[in-house]
């Protein structure tokens, strides 16, 4: 699940929401916004095959495999707050998603691309984990290099659309800046979280 490489368009039709970024995947659901296969009647799924939807709606959003999510799902409960919420906010502090967040890619699996391969430093480091997770105060900036710098830069100027509203991004520096940890209304993925848990607490 964290390295899917089949076909997007079917996972964002079958999930009926766009999940996958990449402009093939997204047009394919505007054409096509039923569930990919023959054209039947559709049968209504049972509460927990709607629970294991909104669970894959995650793993896919972030690129997250079983364990990566259970392990984030322990550290929500860990948390004070709702545990729904504190999953959502865990996965959205991932490096690799402040890097897509912050305009840095079009995609979030070329944001971990670009992590693993070590194209960002975190706080003058390089780090190449995509599931670290930011803290207030972290600044993340494109390793000095010229085709890494050509390469972010394109893809800034081509930016489709703004920096998340927690992040300050400086693009004329690569630089990034995390001013303050998520909230629930940054969170943009249509999921009903509260099934996941229960899912998940079995």
């Amino acid at each position: 699940m964290a390295h899917y490489t089949g076909p997007r368009a079917r996972i964002n039709r079958r999930l009926g929401a766009v999940i996958f970024e990449n402009v093939g995947a997204t047009r394919a659901m505007e054409r096509k916004p039923s569930p990919p296969g023959m054209a039947l009647r559709a049968r209504k799924l049972s509460t927990y095959g709607e629970a294991m939807r909104e669970k894959q709606k995650i793993k896919y959003y972030y690129g997250l495999g079983e364990r990566q999510l259970r392990k984030l799902f322990q550290q929500a409960k860990r948390r004070t707050g709702n545990t729904g919420e504190n999953l959502l906010l865990l996965c959205e502090s991932r490096l690799d998603s402040v890097v897509r967040l912050a305009g840095f890619t079009r995609t979030r699996s070329q944001a971990r691309q670009g992590v693993s391969h070590g194209h960002f430093l975190v706080n003058g480091r390089r780090t190449d984990v995509a599931s670290y997770q930011v803290r207030v105060g972290d600044v993340m900036h494109v390793k000095r290099r010229q085709n890494l710098s050509d390469l972010y830069r394109g893809y800034l100027e081509n930016a489709d659309s703004q920096a998340a509203d927690w992040l300050t991004v400086d693009a004329s520096l690569q630089e990034i800046i995390v001013s303050r940890l998520p909230a629930k209304e940054d969170i943009t993925l249509p999921v009903d979280v509260g099934m996941v848990v229960e899912l998940l607490s079995r």
